[in-house]
């Protein structure tokens, strides 16, 4: 496992990588990195208690950081030897953290050395519309041997990643994921940082990656969930760590379809960011379903005495994820107030304004796989004509909507939001204060869910369910942002 990843955990990790890929070769392209000023409406309440919130607009005063990413087969080594293929970005997995520091102008050199076509989306960065990575929306796919330059600025600070937006559920679950950290002005000064990459992987009996993929049974059920779960490519791994310790843990669900649920056990563990931007005020990370697409920055505190387990417990079978193995002699805790105080509005009367959009989800018999899910009644098609073609709604920039995900069938549906962050204001009709921003909300079977936002970044974007076979049958829709 690479250091550039995440801190190496004591164990030798499962996914052992080996080094590959190569330097990107680059075509150009230019893209401004200003980004427009919202118009807001003075006179609706709701848009003037979201302002200080998050940025409207870009500031472009950092460095320049640019990083080289190749997507191209590779070998993992398992501890028992035996090698393990995959897509890998930059010859590992998880992929590459790209660290950068808010207002930095951040530049991909991409080149695709797959066998299939890819892209690469930065998962609830907001980016100019040209850097979105949708095939047939925002950009051609990149072809095998092609190349494409990203260049976006780093408007939020906040917890990212990064994987494909062409044939997702295969290429995510072959491991082409990474991370993307934007850091504040001044970081709180936590004991250390950690990076963990939540992820499962279906493995047949040969110890390959299982195929084939998008079947029938993870199309009809809630996606494709894998036989072993890791952390940053390891079953469990464990961490040394030194009581009184403070750590930064920024957590991210790279799963196809899994959804985690974190018991943190004795350890003080405090929510303080969930998508990315800060909460208003701390939350129980353990009371947080972590479904795909959805990350949590947790604030922890290393108790006195043995090892800790953190474990997934949103099924009936309980998921070792991580261990903190607790020696030494005590630290000081470093003693600064939590960083979850970020102004996140109330919009305590945001389910009484008129609904926007209502957005059904179902599914029916048909299409490509046999099964068709849909939003809106309508199942999206994989090609270019009909993404350019396919935009089911238009939202003004600077005002406040309302939108509402109604789960018709019995599956969950993670729904995520390109280019816009949002806030859930309601679930089944009753009113919702989470405090904190979201860009992905699991939507339970039969639920209902009400979430509003307030758009400052004009484009054609996606919406999607992030369980990544019903995305790929079909739950996807575009909205405009004018």
């Amino acid at each position: 496992m690479s250091k550039s990843c995440c801190e190496t955990p004591r164990n030798r990790p499962w996914l052992w990588l080996l080094f590959g890929g190569a330097a990107a070769i680059v075509i150009a392209v230019f893209i401004g990195a200003t980004r427009t000023t919202s118009v807001s409406a003075p006179s609706d309440p709701l848009v003037v208690e979201l302002e200080g919130s998050y940025a409207s607009a870009s500031r472009p005063d950092g460095q320049l950081r640019t990083f080289a990413i190749t997507a191209a087969p590779a070998q993992l080594i398992k501890p028992d030897g035996a090698p393990l293929e995959v897509w890998a970005y930059n010859g590992q997995v998880p992929g590459p953290t790209l660290r950068v520091r808010i207002g930095d102008t951040v530049r991909i050199e991409f080149k695709n050395e797959l066998p299939q076509p890819t892209t690469i989306h930065f998962h609830g960065v907001r980016v100019p519309n040209a850097m979105d990575g949708v095939p047939g929306v925002t950009q051609p796919a990149v072809p095998p041997g092609g190349s494409f330059v990203y260049e976006f600025p780093a408007v939020d600070a906040g917890t990212f990643w990064f994987h494909p937006h062409v044939r997702s559920s295969e290429q995510v679950e072959r491991g082409l994921y990474g991370v993307l950290v934007v850091e504040d002005d001044s970081p709180p000064a936590f004991t250390r940082e950690l990076v963990w990459v939540v992820d499962d992987w279906k493995l047949a009996e040969d110890g390959q990656i299982a195929e084939p993929f998008n079947t029938r049974h993870d199309l009809a059920h809630d996606g494709r969930w894998g036989n072993v779960v890791t952390t940053n490519g390891s079953r469990a791994p464990t961490f040394p760590a030194r009581p009184g310790e403070r750590i930064r843990v920024r957590i991210v669900n790279v799963a196809n379809g899994r959804v985690f649920k974190l018991d943190f056990g004795k350890v003080r563990a405090e929510g303080i960011a969930f998508d990315a931007l800060y909460a208003r005020e701390s939350f129980d990370p353990s009371a947080m379903d972590l479904a795909p697409g959805n990350r949590m920055d947790v604030d922890l505190v290393i108790p006195r005495g043995g090892s800790v387990e953190i474990s997934d417990r949103f099924t009936r079978t309980t998921h070792p994820v991580a261990v903190f193995e607790v020696g030494g002699d005590p630290v000081a805790t470093p003693t600064f107030a939590s960083p979850a105080a970020a102004t996140v509005p109330h919009w305590k009367d945001a389910l009484s304004t008129p609904l926007t959009k209502e957005l059904p989800l179902n599914a029916q018999r048909g299409g490509a796989f046999g099964i068709a899910w849909m939003i809106d009644g309508v199942a999206m098609q994989h090609t270019a004509h009909d993404h350019a073609a396919h935009t089911s709604f238009t939202l003004s920039r600077g005002r406040f909507h309302r939108l509402s995900f109604v789960n018709e069938s019995g599956r969950l549906h993670p729904m995520h939001l390109h280019g816009t962050f949002f806030k859930v204001i309601a679930r089944n009709g009753q009113p919702a204060d989470e405090p904190f921003f979201r860009d992905t909300v699991l939507v339970r079977p039969r639920e209902r869910v009400d979430i509003g936002l307030v758009p400052h970044d004009v484009g054609t974007w996606m919406m999607h369910c992030h369980i990544l076979e019903h995305a790929e049958s079909g739950m996807m829709t575009l909205f405009a942002v004018e």
